[in-house]
C-alpha cells in the first residue's frame, strides 16, 4: 500500500513518529518476504473508512496502473476519480459496501450526539445531517461514485495538510503548561526551598545546552558520512562530492523508489542523539520529537521540489549540489528557539485561571445537587417510616376491633382466619346429663297419624 502515500499524502504522516537508529546489519539479516509494511493510523475520524476503500482499490489492476502513471496533482484535482467507471464489478460492489457502512457509522454518531444533548425525542433528517461529513456525497448514501473518490481525496488531502500546524500548536501548549507549573511549585515553596530549587534547575539547563553541535538535516554532516563501509546492492552507496553518503534506497524501507516523510525521519535521529537522552533527566523526549517535526518540515521545503512530501533519488542528488549540503550551518534546537512569548504565556495562564473557576463553579454546583438531594433521601426516608407506623397502627386498630366484634382475626393481608373452636369444660359437664333425656325421647312410641278415618 505504500502508493498511498504518494496518491493522498495519507500515509505520509502519522499521528506519532518513533524513528530508531539505522541499524544496517539487522536489515539484512531479516528476510525479505518478512518485512511488513506498518499501517499508521492518520488520525482523520475516517481513517478505517478511507483505509479500506484505498486496499480495495489496490485490487483493481486498471486502476492500479493509472495510479502509478498518475501525477500528485492529477490526483488532487479529481481526474484519477473518473477511473472508477473502468473498475471491476466486484471492486465497485465492495466499494458500495463500504460506503453503506460508512453511512451507517455516521448515522450512530449522530443518533448518540443527539442522545448527549437531549434531543433524541425530534425527528432526525439524516440526509441533512449528513452534509456536515465532507469526505463522501450525502445525497448518495447507498452507492460509491466517482464524487465520492474525489470528496474522499480533497478531505483528507486539507485535513492532513493541517495536520503538522496541529502538532506544534499542541506541543506549544505543552510547553506553557510545563513552565506554568514549575513557577507554581517554585511559588509553594519557601524562599530558602525556592532558591535551592531555582539554582538545581538552571544547572539542569545548562547542562542540557552542553552538547555537540547539531547539522542541519541532509546535509553531509548529518547522513553520517563513512559511517557504513561495504557494499549490499548496486544502490547502497553513492559518492557526493567526495562524501560517502548511505544510500536512499537502503532507507527506502518498502522498495518503491522514493523515500516518505518516515523513512526521512530516520536520518534525523543520528543528530537528535546528540541532544537528547532519555536517561537524563534534563532531555525531555517530547522536545525531541518536536526537533524532529522541524527537522522534516525543513527536509521537505528544501529538498521536495515538486511539493508531494516524498523524496526522489533526483530530487535528493540536486539538494546535494547546494552550498548548504557541504558547509551546512548548525542547526538552532529548541533551547535557542522559543517556541511561545511571555504574552502568549500569560494568556495561556488566563485561560487556566479561567477554566479552573468554571471546574470550581460546576464542583460547588454538583456539592449544592449532591446535598439537595441527601436532603431529599432524608426527608423519603421520614416519610416512608412514618407510613410503615401508620400501616402498623391502623392494623393493631383492626384487631383490637374485630376483638370487640367477636369477629375473626385478620391475616397480614387483611383477610380473614377462620379457627376451630374448641368446648370449655364446664360446656361438656352441661351437657351430659341432657344426653338420658334425649335417649328416653326417643324411646317414645310414635305419635298416630293424623286424620285417618275412624272404625266403629
Amino acid at each position: 500500500m505504500k502508493w498511498i502515500s504518494g496518491w493522498l499524502l495519507l500515509l505520509s504522516i502519522s499521528v506519532e513518529v518513533w524513528s530508531v537508529p539505522i541499524d544496517r546489519n539487522a536489515a539484512q539479516q531479516v528476510p525479505k518476504e518478512e518485512v511488513q509494511e506498518e499501517n499508521m493510523d492518520t488520525g482523520l475520524y475516517y481513517d478505517r473508512y478511507l483505509r479500506e476503500v484505498i486496499e480495495v482499490l489496490e485490487t483493481d489492476p486498471h486502476f492500479r496502473e493509472k495510479l502509478q502513471t498518475a501525477n500528485t496533482e492529477d490526483i488532487k484535482n479529481g481526474r484519477l476519480s473518473k477511473e472508477l467507471d473502468l473498475v471491476s464489478h466486484h471492486v465497485r460492489t465492495r466499494l458500495d459496501e463500504l460506503k453503506r457502512q460508512e453511512v451507517s457509522r455516521l448515522r450512530m454518531l449522530l443518533k448518540a450526539k443527539l442522545d448527549s444533548t437531549n434531543t433524541q425525542s425530534l425527528q432526525m433528517d439524516h440526509a441533512s445531517l449528513l452534509k456536515q461529513f465532507e469526505h463522501l456525497d450525502p445525497h448518495n448514501q447507498n452507492t460509491f461514485e466517482a464524487k465520492d473518490l474525489e470528496l474522499l481525496i480533497s478531505t483528507a488531502t486539507k485535513d492532513l495538510e493541517n495536520y503538522d500546524a496541529e502538532r506544534h500548536e499542541e506541543f506549544k501548549r505543552y510547553e506553557m503548561l510545563k513552565e506554568h507549573e514549575r513557577r507554581e511549585y517554585l511559588k509553594s515553596l519557601d524562599q530558602e526551598k525556592r532558591e535551592k530549587e531555582e539554582k538545581r534547575m538552571q544547572e539542569l539547563k545548562e547542562k542540557h545546552r552542553q552538547h555537540p553541535k547539531v547539522n542541519a538535516p541532509v546535509a553531509a554532516g548529518s547522513l553520517g558520512g563513512d559511517r557504513w563501509t561495504g557494499s549490499s546492492g548496486p544502490f547502497s552507496f553513492f559518492h557526493v562530492n567526495g562524501v560517502l553518503i548511505y544510500s536512499l534506497f537502503h532507507l527506502d524501507t518498502n522498495e518503491d523508489g522514493v523515500l516518505d516523510e518516515q523513512e526521512l525521519e530516520a536520518l534525523f535521529t543520528k543528530e537528535l542523539e546528540k541532544v537528547y537522552d532519555p536517561k537524563n533527566e534534563e532531555d525531555d523526549m517530547m522536545e525531541m520529537e518536536e526537533e524532529r517535526l522541524r527537522m522534516r518540515e525543513h527536509v521537505m521545503k528544501n529538498v521536495d521540489t515538486n511539493k508531494d512530501r516524498l523524496v526522489s533519488l533526483e530530487e535528493f542528488l540536486k539538494s546535494t549540489e547546494k552550498k548548504e549540503f557541504s558547509n551546512p550551518k548548525e542547526w538552532e534546537t529548541l533551547e535557542n528557539k522559543p517556541v511561545y512569548t511571555e504574552e502568549e504565556l500569560q494568556r495561556f495562564e488566563a485561560e487556566l485561571r479561567d477554566k479552573e473557576e468554571e471546574l470550581k463553579r460546576r464542583a460547588e454546583s454538583l456539592h449544592q445537587e449532591q446535598e439537595l438531594l441527601r436532603e431529599r433521601g432524608k426527608a423519603l426516608e421520614a416519610q416512608r417510616r412514618e407510613y410503615q407506623q401508620a400501616v402498623l397502627e391502623m392494623s393493631q386498630r383492626q384487631k383490637e376491633q374485630q376483638a370487640v366484634d367477636g369477629q375473626p382475626p385478620a391475616g397480614p393481608n387483611g383477610e380473614l382466619q377462620f379457627q376451630p373452636q374448641t368446648q370449655k369444660p364446664e360446656d361438656k359437664e352441661a351437657k351430659a346429663p341432657a344426653e338420658p333425656e334425649a335417649e328416653a325421647q326417643n324411646n317414645l312410641p310414635a305419635e298416630p297419624p293424623q286424620n285417618l278415618p275412624l272404625h266403629t
